[in-house]
């Protein structure tokens, strides 16, 4: 009886060094090389959605149910990976998954038709909107990387533009104290917002929960590169959003709004 005690005792002990974010760093195959293993395949993330129509919650794959999706409030994980990405369309987007005409995934530098310096692009410059708009032609958003605790692979979140600053102020809150958005716990949910124009729209509120312990950090730091070497083998394919609505801008502010 004492023998299966001390067995028990050592079961739990492993799995509460492997509970939480530590699980991520305890697969074999993290260590291999992504960019070799899954060269030429089509190896697509999950994507977390905003769904339109004035709904509060995340749109997420059903896991139970293959193909179906669900909704939730809140989305509680650490941001592993995070970067500007760009889609500009010379004709209007009506869905679909045909790329961009040109496509940034640094927000810095375009591939493609017209390419070049975003910051110099006059399809990156307020009032370049298609139809008179005062928004962008080219679409601005942020992509991220979202791994949920007890979970193997992270989930794709692509921020868009209306919840941007949100984002930054919160970053900005995280290195104020000297941490990275891949070393806490990050608690994502949506509030009804209203321009001044009394355009209602959905915007990402970000919320710190607690920072990793040393050991949840060596492990995710391995799911970090892999994500890296995982982003960096996207196409412009990936750039395309089929849940892209049309954009409105704050007459007051000029900031980019998304109505939902």
């Amino acid at each position: 009886m004492a023998d299966k005690n001390l067995t028990a005792a050592a079961e739990t002990t492993d799995l509460a060094e492997t509970s939480g974010y530590a699980l991520a760093g305890s697969l074999d195959f993290m260590d291999n090389d992504v960019s070799g293993d899954f060269a030429g395949v089509d190896f697509r993330l999950d994507k977390i959605k905003l769904p339109a129509g004035g709904v509060t919650a995340f749109e997420m794959p059903d896991p139970e149910n293959e193909g179906e999706s669900t909704l939730v409030k809140n989305i509680t994980g650490v941001i592993l990976y995070q970067h500007p990405i760009n889609a500009y369309y010379k004709s209007a987007y009506t869905g679909g998954n045909n790329p961009p005409d040109c496509g940034s995934f640094d927000g810095v530098v375009g591939t493609g038709d017209p390419g070049g310096t975003c910051a110099k692009c006059p399809y990156n410059q307020f009032g370049s909107a298609v139809g008179g708009s005062k928004g962008k032609a080219c679409k601005n958003r942020r992509m991220m990387y979202i791994l949920m605790e007890g979970d193997i692979f992270p989930y794709r979140l692509s921020l868009p533009t209306g919840s941007l600053s949100e984002y930054g102020r919160y970053a900005k809150s995280l290195l104020n104290k000297r941490r990275f958005p891949s070393q806490v716990v990050t608690s994502i949910s949506l509030q009804k917002a209203t321009s001044s124009t009394d355009i209602g729209y959905s915007q990402a509120k970000f919320q710190f929960v607690r920072a990793l312990t040393d050991e949840e950090k060596a492990a995710v730091a391995k799911m970090v590169e892999w994500v890296k070497a995982y982003d960096a083998n996207m196409t412009m394919e990936s750039l395309v959003e089929d849940d892209e609505v049309p954009e409105f801008v704050d007459a007051e502010t000029g900031e980019v709004i998304e109505p939902m």
